[in-house]
C-alpha cells in the first residue's frame, strides 16, 4: 500500500506512547500486551520527530567469528542492502542481533546511518549495538540497547525474515511507528481510525489534566475530570 502524506503527518506529529493509546481506541477499547517493543533503549537522536515506515526486517550476529568466505559475506551484505532499499516508500530497519550475546559489535554508526539514509529508510531499531556518535547521520534515528566501540564479527545473516527485536515479533512490511520510548506495530486494518482515535486520546486525557492543574486540586475535581473523560468516545 501507499501512505498519504496527510496520514504520515498525522502519525508523526505525537509520540509513539499516543499510537499505542490511540490503537486501543481504534480497536473498540481492546488492550493488548504484544506488538510494541518492552525495555531500555539507547536513543541517537532523543529529540528527533517520530518515525513512521514499512518494516525492512534482517538478522546480524556479531560475536561469532566469520565462517564463511569473503564472497558469501559480501553477497549477503548486497543482499542486505537492497531489501533496504525504501524504493521511494517509508521504511525502518528492524534489525535482530541473533547472538547469545547481542550487541558485541555495532553493526550501525556512521558509515550505516548515512548508506541507509541515502537508500530512504527512516531508522532502525534493532537489539544489537551502535556507536559513532556525533558523527551518525542526521535525521536519520537509530534505537539499540547496546553501545560498542567495535563492529567485532559483524555479519548479515539473513534478510526480509520475521525477526524478534525488544519484545515485538516483526514481520517484512509490517508497519512501525517508532521514537525514543520504543516502537510499536500499526495494524493494517486501524490505520484509517487512527487519526480521528489520536483526537479522542487527547480529548479524554485533557480534562483530567486541565483539573490536576487547577489550585486546589482535590479528589472531588477528579473524579468530576474523569467522568467528563468517560464520556467521550
Amino acid at each position: 500500500m501507499v501512505l498519504d502524506q496527510v496520514l504520515i503527518d498525522a502519525l508523526t506529529a505525537v509520540d509513539t506512547p499516543t499510537i499505542c493509546n490511540a490503537l486501543e481506541i481504534a480497536n473498540g477499547g481492546k488492550r493488548s500486551n504484544q506488538g510494541f517493543t518492552i525495555g531500555v533503549f539507547q536513543c541517537a537522536h532523543p529529540n528527533m520527530k517520530p518515525i513512521l515506515g514499512f518494516a525492512r526486517t534482517a538478522t546480524i550476529k556479531t560475536h561469532s567469528p566469520y565462517t564463511d568466505p569473503p564472497s558469501t559475506l559480501k553477497a549477503r551484505r548486497l543482499a542486505f542492502y537492497q531489501h533496504m532499499d525504501s524504493q521511494g516508500q517509508p521504511a525502518i530497519g528492524v534489525i535482530q542481533d541473533t547472538d547469545d550475546k547481542p550487541g558485541t559489535g555495532a553493526f550501525w554508526g556512521e558509515v550505516h546511518s548515512h548508506v541507509l539514509k541515502g537508500l530512504g529508510v527512516k531508522g532502525v531499531i534493532t537489539n544489537g549495538s551502535m556507536r559513532d556518535f556525533g558523527m551518525l547521520a542526521e535525521d536519520f534515528q537509530i534505537l539499540a540497547p547496546v553501545i560498542s566501540p567495535s563492529h567485532a564479527f559483524a555479519q548479515v545473516v539473513d534478510v526480509d525474515v520475521t525477526v524478534q527485536v525488544m519484545g515485538m515479533t516483526v514481520n517484512p512490511n509490517d508497519l512501525i511507528h517508532a521514537d525514543r520510548h520504543g516502537a510499536v506495530i500499526i495494524p493494517i486494518s486501524l490505520l484509517e481510525k487512527l487519526p480521528k482515535s489520536i483526537e479522542v486520546v487527547f480529548a479524554k486525557e485533557r480534562p483530567i489534566i486541565e483539573a490536576a492543574r487547577k489550585t486546589g486540586f482535590s479528589f472531588d475535581l477528579l473524579k468530576a475530570a474523569l467522568d467528563v473523560s468517560e464520556k467521550i468516545h
